[in-house]
């Protein structure tokens, strides 16, 4: 045995018995349940905002990005499925994954729904761990991407085995699937070796086998693949796109389109295996190989552009990731009506306070009897449910500029919370310390990111309010003392009004490259003097489950300008010239806890 399959067993071993008292009676349901001590998450990991799920980010060499989805009980006696889900063209990872909409969401948020259709499919098959991983890259755009990168098909190849290793064990499989240009992204994956990897144990075009080539023997490829084990599965949704119009143009060209990549598929495998066809209103049925082979082409004879439709509004997904398994017709219907609505995860907006919501003091007298942790999931249920003041969703422009090495100047603008995460309402409300763990969770639900230094002074030196650190030394890391803090804070507040940017009250928890020092640790910096010098340096002394009075959370939007255009504000900081607006300390590798 492989020092790595050893490996494997031992952690199976460890983590069979840490879940063995969970499984009777854990199950996958949404987060907003009675609060409970977190779980033991894999490595990397942590706790999703919004379902008893863990989730991971990657940011890989050539800009991909990956997020990955796992049930929060990860049984390592399970099977395990990986889903690898190559974004569509234009679409982010977000996007794709999906949420409901709110005032001013974008709506390709509400188009494909990958992650909810995910949580449907773990709900019919309990006796399988599902993760999902998506991935995207800066150009989005796989093909582009592609074209980018001479060597693409082993950079591929290294995405999905880096993906798989998070996993290792003999029983994990890989699904290969994705929408759109997510398809070139598999075609690539083909391409990269002359035999599909035996770990590969679907392979799913949803609309998006544009690239799909005889020449690089694509069918050859997948058949062979498919005969050396029964148990593999290649499905193909697609439509009849030949005649569609936008903007009284056709939109795809004379020999362009699904329809005909699908159709040059199966002339490839008619010549190879017996095609069984079937038909049902518009949609017609190929398989060949005990159903190992399943095209499901509509005929679409209204000409209506169902490209993405048939992934998210017919549940394609969740076909495609079923079909060939028992539980096939269990999770609902292909064509729709939607099987996933009850697992679409909330708009990542602060949601309206509850009138019956307790005030800040009232709530931190409940705090004071929970332990640690039972404290920290009552603080993010209660500011994820939308007790926090109202002046606290009026975010603060800041400017930044910087000159690159040719000179050129460019502005980046950001958007900061004009005081620190506080529970109640605008006439009664306290400051909430946290860990990192909860401050990026709530983070996530809101779609912030945490400051980093530089940041920090910036909002300093921009404050309109600024108050003298009047630090405490009994009972740091006490409910009560956080309530006495916040009272002392707004003694010196008083007469200023609420929602004026203010600092010079709290040190900041902050993202920072020094947390590649030395595993689980907070970042604190600030809590600046009149003269703009912080009592706390830029340190990572503490474990991150270390959390005292003067800890305070300042989200900033994820969503920046550079040059007035939206960037993703963690794009920025990895970008290896515009973090210099932004980070002191060069490009923020990791920028989250």
């Amino acid at each position: 045995m492989t020092v790595a399959g050893i490996n494997y067993r031992i952690g199976a071993l460890v983590f069979a018995v840490l879940w063995s008292s969970l499984l009777a009676t854990a199950a996958l349901a949404e987060s907003q349940a009675a609060p409970v001590s977190p779980l033991p998450l894999l490595p990397g990991f942590r706790q999703s905002a919004w379902f008893r799920e863990q989730i991971r980010e990657e940011w890989l060499d050539s800009g991909v990005r990956v997020v990955l989805n796992a049930p929060e009980i990860f049984d390592p006696t399970l099977p395990t499925t990986v889903i690898i889900y190559a974004t569509p063209n234009g679409n982010t990872i977000e996007q794709t994954l999906g949420s409901e909409l709110a005032k001013g969401t974008d709506w390709h948020f509400d188009i494909q729904h990958i992650a909810a259709q995910t949580r449907r499919l773990r709900e019919v098959q309990p006796r399988r761990n599902i993760v999902l991983a998506c991935i995207q890259n800066d150009l989005r755009s796989w093909p582009a991407w592609r074209q980018k990168y001479a060597d693409n098909a082993a950079r591929i190849q290294t995405i999905v085995d880096g993906i798989k290793s998070h996993f290792s064990g003999a029983s994990t499989k890989v699904t290969l699937t994705g929408h759109s240009g997510g398809g070139s992204f598999l075609f690539g994956f083909i391409n990269s070796a002359e035999t599909i990897p035996d770990y590969v144990e679907r392979i799913a075009f949803l609309d998006a086998n544009y690239s799909y080539s005889d020449i690089d023997r694509h069918g050859e490829k997948l058949l062979a693949w498919l005969r050396k084990d029964s148990t593999r599965h290649l499905d193909v949704i697609a439509y009849d796109d030949r005649n569609i119009m936008l903007d009284g143009k056709k939109v795809v060209g004379p020999d362009g389109g699904t329809f005909r990549a699908t159709q040059r598929m199966l002339t490839f495998l008619r010549k190879n295996v017996t095609i069984t066809e079937s038909r049902d209103g518009n949609m017609t049925t190929s398989t060949a190989l005990e159903k190992q082979i399943v095209f499901r082409i509509h005929a679409n004879p209204q000409n209506k552009i169902l490209h993405t439709a048939l992934v998210g509004e017919m549940n394609g997904f969740l076909e495609a990731m079923s079909v060939g398994t028992p539980e096939t017709a269990a999770w609902g219907t292909f064509g729709g009506p939607r099987a996933y609505t009850m697992w679409v995860q909330p708009a990542s907006v602060v949601p309206s306070r509850a009138t019956d919501a307790p005030a800040g003091g009232a709530f931190f007298k409940q705090l004071e009897i929970l332990a640690p942790a039972d404290r920290e999931e009552k603080l993010f249920q209660e500011i994820r449910r939308g007790n926090i003041p109202n002046f606290l969703r009026t975010f603060h422009t800041i400017d930044f500029s910087l000159t690159t090495a040719e000179g050129k100047t460019q502005k980046v603008v950001i958007e900061v919370m004009p005081d620190y995460l506080a529970v109640g309402n605008d006439q009664d409300y306290v400051r909430a310390p946290m860990t990192p763990m909860t401050a990026q969770k709530i983070a996530d639900a809101f779609d912030c990111v945490l400051p980093t230094r530089k940041i920090v002074d910036a909002i300093y030196q921009k404050a309109s309010v600024k108050r003298e650190p009047l630090p405490l030394t009994e009972d740091r890391e006490a409910a009560k003392t956080f309530a006495q803090h916040n009272a002392i804070i707004e003694a010196q507040r008083k007469g200023t009004p609420v929602g004026a940017l203010v600092a010079g009250i709290k040190k900041d928890v902050v993202l920072t490259n020094r947390l590649g020092e030395k595993p689980n640790r907070v970042a604190i910096y600030g809590w600046h003097k009149p003269g703009g010098t912080p009592i706390q340096p830029l340190t990572i002394v503490h474990k991150e489950t270390y959390v005292d009075y003067s800890h305070g959370i300042r989200l900033i939007r994820r969503t920046a300008l550079v040059d007035g255009k939206p960037r993703d504000i963690r794009d920025i900081l990895r970008d290896p010239v515009l973090f210099a607006a932004l980070s002191d300390e060069g490009p923020i590798l990791r920028p989250t806890y």
